[in-house]
C-alpha cells in the first residue's frame, strides 16, 4: 500500500510540473528592460553618492582631533593586551595537552 500511494504522489507532482511550465511566455524588448535597468542603477548610485556625501559631512562636522587621538591609543593598548594574554592562554593549552615530558 505504501508503493501505491508513492506512485500516485509521484504521478501528481509530475502532472503539477508539467503544469507549472505551462506555456512559454513571450520574449520580452531587451531595450526597454535595459533601460529600466539603466533607470534604477542611476537612481540608487544617486542615493548612494547623496548618503554618502552626508556621512562625510556629519563625519567632518563632529571630528574631534582629541577624541580620535583617544581612541586610538585605546585600540594599540587593548590590542596589545588581547596579543600578551592570547600568547598565555596558547601556551597554557599547548602545556596541558602535551603533558609532562
Amino acid at each position: 500500500m505504501g508503493t501505491r500511494y508513492l506512485l500516485a504522489v509521484f504521478l501528481i507532482l509530475l502532472v503539477l510540473g508539467f503544469e507549472v511550465q505551462g506555456t512559454p511566455v513571450p520574449p520580452q524588448d531587451e531595450a526597454a528592460s535595459t533601460t529600466l535597468f539603466s533607470q534604477m542603477q542611476e537612481s540608487l548610485l544617486g542615493y548612494w553618492d547623496t548618503a554618502k556625501t552626508a556621512a562625510q559631512d556629519l563625519y567632518k562636522k563632529t571630528y574631534l582631533p582629541s577624541m580620535d587621538e583617544k581612541i586610538r591609543d585605546t585600540y594599540s593598548k587593548s590590542t596589545a593586551a588581547v596579543t600578551t594574554y592570547a600568547g598565555i592562554f596558547t601556551d597554557q593549552l599547548l602545556s596541558m595537552l602535551k603533558g609532562d615530558e
